[in-house]
């Protein structure tokens, strides 16, 4: 048969493109410092004189001197160097990254990626566009996990999320998204060789995670006993 253009699209591999961009940067920094979450406190991931800069501002009031404050890392050259070194050490596990992801999750992700270098040490994901952040002052290793664990919760916002959030609401499904990257320490180790850690308040549903899933390796079964058991908490 003819195969069609959708088809074809359907069967590429994504690729993941590594730049800054400075007023992404900025702003990532205004919000670590400005937000925590119920389950993590980022303002711990920029240092205090960061957090008074900008406490009680908009982004715009405090974007200027954030800046200022920033020229001393932009101009060293260190962001440059870092997205050459994590560019070749991503190209060396992309491929085989997603072939585990896509096996696992029974999904293919056709989207390419971006990921954007950030100063700060907070790491958010857009599934919009979609990309994730990435912070200059991780090893080689850790950044590359940060990869993994990023691309990750796109998957699950891009195929399973909708779904999840009918049955248990926003903040349970904010929770097993957060909670399912534990699959990251028995499935894709050998591509960084560190663990991935979590959340404290995740730790209970981790370890149900990691139980359920050595049981049966099922994304859609182990997805059903995970909503069951969060609906009883």
């Amino acid at each position: 048969g003819v195969t069609t253009g959708a088809e074809i699209r359907n069967t590429k591999m994504p690729k993941v493109t590594f730049k800054f961009d400075k007023e992404k940067d900025l702003h990532n920094i205004w919000q670590t410092a400005t937000s925590s979450s119920e389950w993590h406190d980022f303002r711990k991931n920029v240092t205090p004189n960061i957090v008074a800069m900008c406490k009680g501002k908009k982004f715009d009031d405090c974007k200027k001197e954030l800046d200022n404050l920033m020229q001393h890392v932009y101009k060293t050259g260190l962001i440059e160097s870092y997205i050459v070194g994590l560019k070749d050490a991503w190209g060396k596990i992309e491929k085989e990254y997603f072939r585990r992801m896509d096996k696992i999750m029974k999904k293919k992700f056709s989207k390419d990626i971006i990921g954007y270098i950030t100063t700060s040490g907070r790491c958010p994901y857009d599934p919009k566009e979609p990309s994730f952040m990435v912070s200059l002052f991780y090893s080689l290793p850790h950044s590359l996990a940060t990869c993994g664990h990023e691309i990750m919760h796109l998957y699950f916002h891009e195929f399973y999320w909708e779904d999840v959030e009918k049955k248990i609401e926003k903040e349970k499904t904010g929770d097993l998204k957060e909670a399912l990257t534990e699959l990251l320490n028995s499935e894709f180790r050998d591509l960084w060789v560190i663990d991935d850690y979590g959340y404290e308040p995740h730790k209970k549903l981790r370890e149900f995670i990691s139980k359920t899933w050595k049981k049966e390796k099922d994304f859609d079964v182990l997805l059903e006993k995970c909503v069951e058991w969060l609906k009883d908490k």
